[in-house]
């Protein structure tokens, strides 16, 4: 009988299964859902948790900042914080600091219910002062709250009056980056690392460990279960974050590699948990004179020759990924619209032809940098993929430092940037969608009749009160973009944490950086 040849990567995974070890494999339902046995089992107080992630942290800070929750790896937030709201892992809107909102008719004003008895770190009972002083903070730093042109106290409430009406606010103030903080002057506001979270901070070693302990004040009664939380950060290091989970050092690694679920199933001793959805890999296509992509038709034919669906069998396995449908929604956005025709070489071949391509072309070099360990994997798949339909495509991988700078290059002054990947992670329909706006980076400054009923429709969704009127809109809004193809989605990865079998209440999160740890306890 042949043998079958091992490739570099497969022997790698392999060796990393056998290195984390040893009783009980697990079914895809184990994943998704937690097993009747350990949701029965009383929770219990006390101990120490440590856990690794995977993820580039090159937005956090030094000595002197490195405890403001802007310069935290955002998995990292909620930890030590919390938000006006939170997105849960249904990718549905749920109170946090604040208990309520309401909106005008118009939506462009938003009357916010604080939480009452809610205490900081060192005692202070938070007001809608604090509130106020941290997004008055966050108007200036942050892109998401920049649509605020006023905030202000209303008795006990806090209004935000916005530039544009937004049906879907309450989404925004579950950012990651609009954290509560008692109120101070905008240059030292956040330093002291004080906030209202399960955890408060006891040490920092910014870019490598946070340790944590257990925030007595807590205004979810009864939370956290651990009295320590500790952070290990291993960006782009997932060989030693499973070596160290497999030596004893970590009780969870986060951000592991999706595509290694099939080989994790059967590997005992080890539980793990996937979420509904989660990042995916974008094209984003210069759209500039002298360019193939920048007819039309090229981008169609290049949307129909990559074979999506071999690409979530080679690199994620159908139950870890999921197929894109070239917009930035994913299929736990009720509002997400199917790809009809995947994959269409014959109608890739005509459209070429049409465009002046007979007999084939040669796109311009596509960039990408490894931020998630399978990136690589998705577009050697997809470049080997499109040769079918007559089309060349080089790619080149880049360093994950400073590889965002390097792709978009001077934005403001001359829009230029490259052709290349993003990652993008799951959002609401309002937030997401308008990521592909014509001032963006993103749609390669996208123009046109198309863009131009694209962004009317989404001016339209945001001053509509209705879901399912917004609903309707936003499938229009889909359908042009597989019209237009201003962005190409190569697939999507659920994301899969693994812990330790005594771990309990660990939950992955479509949206990372959304992940809480007040549930978590050891039995």
């Amino acid at each position: 009988m042949k043998q079958s040849q091992t490739s570099p990567m497969d022997a790698m995974r392999r060796r990393l299964l056998m290195a984390a070890g040893a009783t009980t494999a697990l079914s895809l339902s184990d994943l998704l859902w937690p097993d009747a046995a350990s949701a029965a089992q009383e929770p219990k107080r006390g101990g120490s948790f440590v856990y690794t992630n995977t993820y580039p942290n090159n937005r956090m800070g030094d000595a002197r900042t490195g405890k403001h929750p802007q310069n935290w790896l955002d998995l990292n937030n909620r930890s030590a914080y919390n938000a006006l709201t939170w997105v849960d892992e249904n990718l549905e809107v749920q109170p946090e600091l604040a208990t309520a909102w309401e909106p005008s008719d118009d939506l462009k004003v938003w009357d916010i219910t604080l939480r009452e008895g809610v205490l900081f770190h060192d005692g202070r009972e938070m007001t809608a002062d604090d509130v106020v002083s941290s997004y008055q903070f966050h108007q200036a730093s942050t892109g998401y709250a920049k649509q605020i042109v006023k905030v202000e106290k209303v008795g006990g409430k806090v209004r935000m009056t916005l530039d544009a009406p937004n049906s879907e606010f309450p989404y925004v103030l579950a950012e990651y980056h609009l954290m509560i903080m008692p109120a101070a002057d905008k240059d030292k506001i956040g330093l002291a690392g004080v906030g209202t979270g399960p955890f408060r901070i006891v040490s920092l070693d910014p870019k490598r460990r946070i340790i944590l302990e257990r925030n007595e004040k807590y205004w979810r009664q009864g939370f956290p279960y651990l009295d320590h939380l500790e952070v290990v950060s291993s960006p782009g290091r997932m060989e030693g974050a499973l070596n160290g989970f497999r030596g004893g050092l970590f009780d969870a690694v986060i951000g592991v590699d999706p595509g290694m679920l099939p080989d994790l199933e059967r590997t005992p001793d080890l539980k793990f948990n996937l979420s509904s959805s989660g990042d995916q890999a974008l094209m984003i296509i210069p759209k500039h004179e002298g360019s193939p992509l920048n007819d039309q038709r090229v981008r169609q034919a290049l949307a129909l020759a990559i074979d999506r669906d071999k690409i979530i069998r080679i690199v994620y396995g159908k139950a870890a990924g999921w197929v894109g449908n070239d917009s930035h929604l994913t299929p736990a956005n009720a509002s997400f619209l199917p790809l009809q025709r995947a994959h269409d070489i014959a109608r890739a071949r005509a459209l070429l032809a049409e465009a002046g391509h007979a007999n084939g072309v040669k796109l311009p070099t596509f960039y990408f940098a490894a931020t998630w360990p399978e990136v690589p994997r998705v577009f050697q798949v997809l470049s080997e993929s499109v040769k079918e339909a007559g089309i060349t495509l080089p790619i080149e991988q880049r360093p994950s430092d400073g590889y965002r700078q390097w792709r978009v290059e001077d934005a403001e002054k001359t829009r230029k940037h490259r052709f290349a990947y993003t990652p993008a992670g799951p959002r609401n329909p309002g937030v997401s969608l308008y990521r592909l706006r014509p001032d963006n980076n993103e749609s390669g400054y996208w123009s046109g009749a198309g863009c131009d009923e694209y962004m009317a429709l989404y001016q339209k969704s945001m001053a509509e009160p209705s879901a399912e009127k917004r609903r309707e809109n936003y499938v229009r809004m889909q359908e042009i973009l597989r019209e237009e193809v201003p962005i190409i989605s190569a697939g999507g990865r659920r994301n899969l944490l693994l812990h330790k079998p005594n771990v309990q209440g660990l939950r992955s999160h479509p949206q990372f950086w959304s992940m809480r740890f007040d549930e978590v306890w050891k039995s």
